[in-house]
């Protein structure tokens, strides 16, 4: 996997290094599950189940978090962002994938900056450049425009006089857009949560099951040398 940027707050890096744990545990988790359901080996079985148990009191305690501390790590993101819009430069690859991922917001939810389209007036090579390009992806058009990252002048009076008040972009930020789109999209969001979880369960359950019905071997019945 890509390292993450240094943008990063430490609160996201360690839940996306959380994320990948529990990722890598559950692959395993399966692959042992498997072998004891085909082997029918308690041991296996009954640590599926336990490892099974334990994610889904992390997903639900992560949820738990979520939800009360969704005010901190909301002002934690719109830190990040706020520093990506400030240092986003097409030419640094070092933190390409960064940025595509924040053109890629930009573009889908059609909105600009984190707070509103100002937010891009803070960017150091645009202040260079008088304000006289603007992001690619906040090009408010519904022409099929081709480029999707960097800086553009599309749009903008020919001559050099260009200011920020003539950006062809939108105007309305992304956290509202974000916001937005979590409500419109929240039934989905739950639903796919409740889905997982139920096939969480449906694995203890027949994992609990396949243990009781493996019978103890029977070594009176081994021949003695």
């Amino acid at each position: 996997f890509c390292p993450l940027p240094e943008t990063s707050s430490p609160s996201l890096k360690t839940g996306a290094y959380i994320l990948i744990a529990v990722g890598a545990v559950t692959m395993l988790m399966g692959f042992l599950g498997c072998l004891g359901a085909v082997n029918e080996i308690r041991c296996l079985l009954g640590l599926y189940f336990t490892c099974l148990l334990v994610i889904l009191i992390t997903q639900v305690s992560a949820g738990l978090i979520i939800y009360f501390q969704k005010e901190m790590l909301k002002e934690e993101l719109s830190n990040v962002v706020e520093k990506l819009i400030q240092t986003y430069d097409p030419l640094n690859e070092e933190e390409k994938n960064l940025q595509d991922a924040w053109d890629y917001v930009q573009r889908q939810i059609a909105c600009c900056g984190w707070e509103g389209a100002e937010d891009w007036k803070n960017n150091a090579i645009l202040i260079n450049k008088s304000l006289s390009e603007y992001p690619c992806s906040c090009y408010n058009s519904s022409e099929d425009y081709v480029a999707y990252s960097g800086f553009c002048t599309e749009g903008l009076p020919s001559n050099s006089t260009a200011t920020f008040a003539d950006w062809p972009v939108h105007q309305q930020g992304c956290m509202n857009g974000v916001q937005t789109w979590l409500k419109d999209n929240l039934g989905i969001i739950l639903g796919v949560c409740t889905g997982v979880a139920v096939v969480e369960l449906l694995g203890m359950i027949l994992s609990i099951a396949l243990c009781k019905n493996i019978h103890s071997e029977d070594y009176t019945k081994v021949p003695k040398s």
